[in-house]
């Protein structure tokens, strides 16, 4: 262990020289070989790493730093942008052990040995990964073993979209005739993904759907996305599907129709959306919330018709959308108990948060309250967070908290888990922060990431200046649901 901290000990020290190195003295010849062997290390570090990844993981080193999951300890302490796709090269490349206990050797070796040298990097393993994963199950191991050792000679040479292109010829080759796929296959390349917001609010989504799926899909499309059906910027555009709408109400809507055949399908996808979550289709309940869009926003953010709202799901919504959306929703006060009269607090009488309670939290935490954790409210538990029920804590609003599974099972009394307590000053006074068991007791944090815009308004207002109180609203569409934040 000391011979090998002592190593990336030296490693460090050189890198400390080589940042105040100049390559002014060598020809241009030797400073390309400079840049070339310097890529070469950087790619075997990426296979040294990934032994060390491996290493965390069998002795849930992780936990020792403070993580509750590995994926956490990749995102948070080695700051690995995919940490899925990081983890998935290690299992590929990696020797694994079996369920028996003995080491079996690495998925793809060639592919392994090939980083290990550093003539492949990362990009080039991933895109190796991609073509195997897509050879069909019933091809037999000697030649599924003989497409991985192709194409990770291939690698050496080609660009990553040059061995995806490889990889489509590989597969023909594999399976000519296209009999050897299965339902196995179709099962385990199935995948459909929603990408985070950009600038502008709008989200990629991308899918690889079975074909039960896709025929499910081209009959929605089909009713739903015929010209002038669902149609957002036509009044008179019928809704749903156009089984009962008037044949020349129809016409006429598409004639004034000018979306493209993409923007149709967008609009009847939305519409299937809507029928789904306002039709009963998600049930009275998720989590304690009800299944709606609900939303955070200030008085002024309603006054001003400007401004970001946070969703319960972690979505942002323009305010001009959330207006939209208030139009067609019946206001009510709600949640807070000297509004409504609704109890807050239920003390020994029951375990589970009530709806009002699960509000007056998103009111206050937008989310996970664990430092550092994206998850948003509507994948959250409550949290005993002053001390837990099986401790005699109480279902009471003032000490509960919203925490994601993962992090809501980390508390506990082990030196490797932590603990919650409630802020007492400081700007974040009246949350629940958290620390480890092994930190100090002055290390207790609150989780900022939902809370941005806050963040920002206090930088922008001086410090000796007198900050405006402003109520907050949260809103449920449709019910929609008015209340002060705390």
């Amino acid at each position: 262990m000391n011979d090998l901290l002592a190593n990336y000990a030296a490693i460090e020290h050189i890198l400390d020289h080589m940042d105040d190195a100049s390559s002014d003295a060598y020809d241009e010849e030797t400073v390309a070989e400079v840049a070339i062997r310097h890529e070469r290390i950087m790619r075997r570090m990426e296979s040294a790493g990934n032994r060390r990844i491996l290493e965390v993981s069998d002795r849930d080193a992780h936990r020792a730093a403070g993580c509750v999951t590995l994926t956490e300890f990749l995102q948070t302490k080695l700051r690995i942008t995919h940490p899925k796709k990081r983890l998935q090269a290690v299992q590929a490349l990696e020797p694994m052990h079996a369920m028996t206990g003995e080491k079996l050797p690495p998925v793809c070796p060639n592919t392994a040995r090939e980083l290990a040298a550093g003539t492949i990097g990362p990009d080039h393993v991933h895109a190796v990964l991609d073509v195997i994963k897509k050879i069909p199950s019933a091809v037999d191991a000697e030649r599924r073993a003989f497409a991985e050792q192709t194409l990770a000679e291939f690698a050496t040479t080609l660009t990553p979209k040059e061995i995806s292109a490889a990889g489509v010829r590989i597969l023909a080759h594999l399976d000519p005739d296209g009999q050897l796929t299965d339902d196995r296959d179709r099962a385990r390349n199935r995948k459909l993904n929603l990408g985070c917001q950009d600038s502008q609010l709008m989200s990629k989504l991308t899918a690889t759907l079975d074909p039960i799926t896709r025929a499910l899909f081209d009959v929605v499309l089909a009713k739903w996305a015929a010209p002038g059906m669902n149609n957002p910027d036509d009044d008179q555009s019928p809704k749903g599907d156009h089984a009962d709408a008037d044949p020349q109400l129809l016409k006429d809507a598409a004639d004034r129709d000018c979306r493209s055949q993409s923007q149709r399908n967008h609009d009847a996808f939305k519409a299937l959306l809507d029928a789904a979550v306002n039709g009963g289709l998600l049930g009275g309940s998720h989590r304690g919330l009800p299944p709606q869009i609900i939303v955070s926003i200030t008085d002024a953010q309603l006054r001003e018709h400007a401004g970001v709202a946070r969703a319960a799901t972690g979505t942002d919504l323009p305010v001009s959308d959330v207006i939209k959306l208030a139009a067609d929703a019946q206001t009510h006060l709600a949640v807070f108990s000297d509004v409504t009269g609704e109890p807050l607090f239920f003390g020994r009488g029951r375990r589970l948060a009530s709806q009002a309670q699960r509000l007056m939290a998103f009111a206050q935490y937008r989310g996970c309250s664990k430092d550092d954790c994206t998850t948003p409210f509507a994948h959250t538990e409550m949290h005993h967070a002053e001390a837990d029920w099986a401790d005699g804590g109480n279902t009471d609003s003032t000490d509960m908290a919203p925490a994601c599974g993962r992090h809501n099972r980390a508390v506990g009394p082990e030196p490797h888990q932590w603990s919650t307590e409630k802020i007492t000053d400081g700007p974040d006074r009246g949350r629940y922060g958290w620390r480890r068991n092994t930190d100090p007791p002055d290390r207790l944090r609150a989780n900022q990431l939902h809370r941005i815009n806050e963040l920002i308004e206090r930088y922008r207002c001086p410090p000796d200046a007198v900050p405006t109180v402003s109520r907050a609203f949260d809103i449920t569409w449709p019910g929609f649901e008015l209340y002060p934040a705390a």
